[in-house]
């Protein structure tokens, strides 16, 4: 996946791992709001102090203030948001009364809308830190653009950690408070925070709502779970991100499309001219052992033109390239083809940029092909064993030889020194000469079935020495890609 698609992750995982190994105790809740929402106002409100500045002087929020019931063991939650001033709510007279709320963080957030960048900066950032967010709204700006889509949109799937307070209810008429919750709400279902996000009319003035607020982050304070709950709201979040590029059913290679690249990659190796060499010096070899020693063949070993040694030791591995000749640029781009159609038939379902990584993976690999292949087909000329008719035809070839050479002398001499003779040598020549010629011809077509049958094997040896270099080189480096969208695929369903 790019790494810019999986930043969010990476940034929640080191966010979720910090917030998981401080204090379970204390929840955070944040009030957030644009300016002049009020939200400094409910603060104080629930904090029972004037803690937080309230005025009409805009921006009033500039910094973070804070609150926390219950101190002890907070130190370091605080410290990691950044907040260096906070205010212990502690106090004799109304212990009893605060009890419920011991463990509460609360945060008055700078104004998202304020014309200072430094204090939009740090509302966005402890927004992303808190447990629950209590959206702090004013009968002017509820139903603002701005707000809806750059802010309560995003919380889409944080529903069980977000409130909604419409304050100064007390500016409204009775009969229109009612129109104007039924309206937010409207607004918020397009959100995405619809159904079972609490939406509470306040009045921090004559007190309206405030109780039934508070009610709420009791029952967050005692739950303990808001941190979970946030947590997974924004896993939940990262993986609705995500899950555009995990769309498709996770598939294996085409075996049709895998033989066939086998195919394209033992022709551009020259599979068929090193068979065809092996089969030709097999051929020759024979020719040599079964025909007439005068007239026997001659010439160098097609296998040592190649830069291939016949009679290799079995296992043994040539060192450097062999000479074969360079492949055509059609058989080049037959291979070239084969691997681009097993790729993108292995993605062929997946979403972008999995077709892309599947084909790098392909081609990951593609200069040291050559060499593998060359390696691959110059390692299998088999070793042949001279066959046993060979050594017997050449053999009876070498007595017909000296039969004619003695049938030759004998004639001299019974014409020159006259020696004796049963009679005339020159049918022992004919004989013998006839009969060496008759072994060379039935020998060949016999040569030929074996060399035909060297060929095959040949082949086919070398097939499957091409098959494991394509399986290491392209199917292989495939399959890992696969198998990382396979546990994308299995990761994501599990955060589901």
């Amino acid at each position: 996946m790019p790494d810019e698609r999986l930043a969010g992750a990476k940034e929640l995982l080191e966010r979720a791992g910090q917030r998981l190994d401080m204090s379970k105790e204390h929840t955070v809740v944040a009030l957030a709001g644009a300016t002049g929402s009020g939200k400094s106002s409910m603060f104080n409100a629930i904090a029972g102090l004037e803690l937080s500045d309230v005025g009409v002087r805009r921006p009033t929020t500039s910094r973070t203030s804070a609150v926390v019931w219950g101190p002890d063991g907070s130190g370091e939650l605080l410290e990691w948001l950044r907040i260096p001033v906070w205010h212990a709510r502690e106090t004799v007279l109304d212990a009893e009364e605060q009890a419920a709320l011991r463990g509460l963080i609360l945060l008055d957030l700078p104004d998202f809308d304020s014309v200072e960048d430094e204090h939009r900066e740090e509302a966005e950032r402890l927004l992303a830190k808190t447990d629950l967010v209590v959206w702090v709204l004013d009968p002017q700006k509820y139903a603002d653009t701005v707000l809806h889509q750059k802010y309560l949109a995003r919380f889409a799937q944080h529903r069980d950690v977000v409130v909604v307070a419409l304050n100064k209810v007390d500016t409204l008429h009775s009969e229109a408070v009612g129109r104007v919750v039924g309206d937010l709400r409207g607004l918020l279902e397009n959100d995405g925070l619809g159904a079972g996000v609490p939406v509470i009319a306040v009045s921090t003035r004559n007190k309206n709502g405030l109780p039934e607020l508070r009610g709420l982050l009791e029952k967050a304070v005692a739950a303990k779970r808001s941190a979970q709950a946030r947590i997974a709201a924004d896993v939940d979040g990262v993986v609705a991100e995500l899950s555009d590029l995990v769309g498709g059913p996770v598939r294996d290679v085409d075996d049709f499309l895998v033989r066939r690249l086998n195919s394209a990659l033992a022709a551009t190796a020259g599979a068929e001219t090193v068979a065809h060499a092996v089969a030709e010096s097999y051929h020759r070899r024979g020719l040599r052992m079964v025909g007439w020693p005068p007239f026997r063949v001659r010439g160098r070993d097609p296998l040592k033109r190649l830069g291939l040694r016949a009679g290799r030791a079995e296992g043994e591995r040539g060192a450097g390239r062999s000479s074969l000749p360079e492949p055509s640029k059609a058989r080049r781009a037959s291979a070239t083809l084969a691997m681009r159609e097993l790729a993108a038939d292995a993605a062929a379902e997946m979403p972008a940029p999995w077709p892309e990584a599947v084909l790098k993976a392909a081609q990951s690999e593609e200069a040291e092909l050559p060499d593998a292949l060359d390696r691959a087909v110059s390692s299998f000329e088999p070793v042949e064993r001279t066959p046993v008719w060979w050594r017997l035809a050449g053999g009876l070839q070498w007595l017909f030889t000296l039969g004619v050479l003695g049938g030759i002398c004998w004639f001299l001499a019974w014409i020159y020194v006259d020696v004796p003779a049963v009679r005339n040598p020159l049918w022992l020549v004919g004989g013998c000469f006839v009969a060496g010629v008759l072994v060379n011809v039935l020998a060949r077509p016999l040569l030929r079935v074996g060399a035909r049958r060297v060929r095959h094997r040949v082949l086919r040896e070398i097939a499957e020495a091409v098959d494991r270099v394509a399986e290491m080189r392209v199917v292989a480096p495939v399959r890992r890609e696969l198998g990382r969208y396979e546990r994308a695929v299995g990761a994501l369903g599990d955060a589901r």
